[in-house]
């Protein structure tokens, strides 16, 4: 029997958000997990699940952490977890795929659909096991979710953008 578990070493969830309509503000998740069922030569019948721990949150400013656990954010303390459960695959060319499914953050479900690249699969020379990895890039509007705090810029606009675009490089271990 094969099994598939995310390699946590090898892998990175991170996301940006414009930040004063001039920049971006950027971090990443360090707790996550990825679990994939299927066989990467067949990704359009294999599913996956991600399930984000919202308290890792890391954005190199502990005022910012701080705040975006928060009620004004992603309320840690009543909404741990975010989580996207895959409903299809689409292969859009040889390596490259549309992967679409339920995205709950808080209390919101939202359908969304994410591109995803597949980099193929290697032996790794130390371990002797196969790896397979995967890229993954989307765009999500945290508004969607219920993440509305901001702040109006006395030069017009707003503190914090709607949309945060997403980027996770994932790596797997494969077993059997």
């Amino acid at each position: 029997m094969t099994t598939v578990k995310l390699d946590k070493v090898h892998s990175g969830l991170n996301f940006q958000v414009k930040h004063m309509m001039v920049s971006k503000a950027k971090g990443e998740f360090q707790d996550f997990d990825v679990d994939f069922n299927g066989d990467f030569n067949d990704l359009e019948n294999a599913s996956v699940k991600v399930t984000i721990k919202v308290d890792s949150i890391e954005t190199n400013n502990d005022d910012r952490n701080g705040h975006l656990k928060s009620g004004d954010f992603f309320d840690v303390e009543n909404y741990p977890t975010i989580t996207f459960e895959s409903t299809s695959i689409k292969k859009v060319s040889d390596d490259e795929f549309e992967v679409t499914g339920n995205t709950t953050v808080k209390d919101t479900t939202r359908v969304e659909t994410f591109k995803v690249e597949y980099n193929g699969m290697a032996k790794d020379p130390m371990a002797g096991h196969m790896v397979a990895g995967v890229d993954l890039d989307g765009k999500i509007n945290r508004e969607d979710y219920g993440l509305t705090w901001n702040a109006a810029l006395e030069t017009g606009g707003v503190l914090i953008g709607k949309d945060v675009k997403l980027h996770g490089s994932f790596e797997f271990i494969i077993e059997g």
